[in-house]
């Protein structure tokens, strides 16, 4: 398993397919527990990222390992990644074009992982993987789409906007938790088509 997943991560840090890759000083494939329960799904690369080549170590990375470390979660033992791999220019919102080039390694990865739930984090991974617009409407929320639960919750990049969304962050992925932990023992969670 851990091959498979090493492999995406090569196919990413060397891939052409769209512009992105002129414009990048590294790519960001995801990274964590390949056996994680969970995998976070953000929208695209940042600065800090880019330099880094890992997902989510600027300031949207400390929230997020803040709201992980609230929920019960331990940052190694997810999984997170984003809808496209490289920073788009200004950190604008990554085209149609540029999520379709990225699509399969993300659907690779779900797909060697085998997570309980992806969560995804924010306007932009919503629109990419449910075609959903409206986050605020759908946060909070466990919906089923074909064979995979997804758990919908605010970017935390947008706490850095709107200081008031990081308990709403860190509630999220609290209930998120106890979603896992009730799936996890057959319990039945509430769950939206």
């Amino acid at each position: 398993m851990s091959s498979a997943i090493d492999s995406i991560k090569n196919s990413v840090i060397s891939c052409m397919n769209c512009d992105l890759s002129r414009s990048r000083i590294n790519a960001v494939p995801g990274e964590g527990d390949w056996e994680s329960d969970v995998i976070f799904v953000g929208e695209a690369p940042g600065r800090n990222e880019d330099l880094q080549g890992a997902p989510f170590v600027g300031a949207a990375g400390k929230i997020l390992s803040e709201a992980l470390e609230y929920a019960g979660f331990t940052r190694r033992h997810v999984y997170i990644t984003n809808v496209v791999k490289c920073r788009p220019p200004n950190n604008r919102r990554p085209s149609k074009q540029e999520v379709s080039s990225c699509s399969g390694y993300l659907q690779k990865e779900i797909g060697i992982i085998k997570p309980t739930v992806i969560c995804i984090l924010g306007n932009t991974a919503f629109g990419s993987l449910l075609d959903g617009s409206e986050i605020t409407k759908n946060r909070g929320k466990l919906i089923r789409r074909e064979d995979h639960l997804y758990f919908v919750t605010v970017h935390p990049a947008a706490v850095l906007y709107n200081p008031d969304l990081r308990q709403v962050l860190k509630d999220d992925l609290k209930s998120l938790y106890g979603i896992v932990e009730k799936i996890k023992k057959g319990t039945p969670v509430q769950i939206s088509e």
